[in-house]
C-alpha cells in the first residue's frame, strides 16, 4: 500500500549514491560495523554495490547476508530535520554472467572510474534485496515501509539508447536541464540513467537526479517529460497522480 511517505524515501534512494552499510561483524562478535559505500540502483530498483573481497563488510556478508543501509540528505545543516531512510535488506552477491554483465553495464556509467577497480582487484557486484524501510522525513514523520522500490521499466537496451540519442544530439538540453537547478555547469553534464520518476546525471565527479513532472511509464512518456523542461523556466513541479 503506497503512502505519501513512499516517494520521499524512495527519492532518498535515487539521488543520494552513497550510504551507511552496516553488516554483522566477524571479527567482532555481536557488534555492528558500518562502512560507507557508493550505490546505483540496479533494474529492480534495488542498491547495487561493487565491494572488494577483501572488504571487511564483504567478509561480514559471507558469514551474514543480514545487513542494513543508511542513506541520508547530503549537506545537510541539520540532519535531524530531514530525511533519512534505513534499508533493511539480503545481500546477494552476483554470480551469472549475464546479470554480472549488467550490473557492470549500468554501475560503470554512473561510476566510470569503477571500472578500473574491477579489472585491477578482486571486486565483486552484490545487490541489497530489500525486506522493509524505516523513513523518517523530519521530527515526527517517522513511518515503517513496505514495497518502497520501484523497478525501472527502461533498464537495458532502452535506457541506454535513450542516454546516448540525449548525450549525443542534444547536449543543449542537458545543458539547460542544469541551468534550471542550484547545479554546477561545469564540467558539462552527461546523462548516466533514466527511470520512471526522473533522471540522472554525471557532473565531473558528481552525480544528480532530477526528478520529472509526473511519473513515465513508456518511452513516449520520458521523451515528454525530456521536452518540457526546455521549454520552460523553471523545472517542472511534480504532480502526484491522482487517485
Amino acid at each position: 500500500m503506497s503512502t505519501p511517505a513512499h516517494r520521499p524515501a524512495r527519492e532518498l534512494l535515487l539521488k543520494e549514491y552513497r550510504g551507511v552499510l552496516s553488516t554483522h561483524s566477524k571479527s567482532m562478535p555481536g557488534y555492528p560495523f558500518g562502512s560507507v559505500v557508493p550505490y546505483c540502483l540496479d533494474a529492480q530498483g534495488w542498491p547495487l554495490l561493487l565491494i572488494s573481497r577483501i572488504a571487511q563488510h564483504t567478509h561480514n556478508l559471507k558469514q551474514d547476508a543480514k545487513c542494513s543501509l543508511l542513506v541520508g540528505e547530503r549537506d545537510a545543516e541539520d540532519v535531524q530535520a530531514v530525511g533519512r531512510l534505513t534499508l533493511l535488506a539480503q545481500a546477494r552477491k552476483l554470480d551469472e554472467a549475464s546479470a554480472i554483465a549488467a550490473a557492470a553495464e549500468r554501475y560503470y556509467r554512473y561510476f566510470p572510474e569503477a571500472a578500473g577497480y574491477h579489472q585491477a582487484h578482486d571486486f565483486d557486484f552484490w545487490v541489497l534485496e530489500p525486506v522493509r524501510h524505516r523513513y523518517i522525513g523530519g521530527f515526527g514523520a517517522i513511518h515503517w515501509l513496505d514495497d518502497v522500490t520501484l523497478a525501472n521499466p527502461f533498464a537495458g537496451s532502452v535506457e541506454a539508447r535513450m542516454i546516448e540519442h540525449m548525450n549525443s544530439d542534444h547536449a543543449s538540453a542537458i545543458a539547460h536541464y542544469v541551468a534550471l537547478n542550484p547545479l554546477p555547469v561545469t564540467p558539462p553534464a552527461a546523462l548516466v540513467g533514466i527511470d520512471s520518476e526522473g533522471m540522472h546525471l554525471r557532473i565531473g565527479q558528481a552525480l544528480h537526479w532530477l526528478p520529472f513532472g509526473q511519473t513515465c511509464n513508456n518511452p513516449t512518456q520520458v521523451r515528454e517529460a525530456l521536452v518540457l523542461p526546455t521549454r520552460a523556466e523553471q523545472w517542472p513541479t511534480y504532480e502526484t497522480p491522482a487517485g
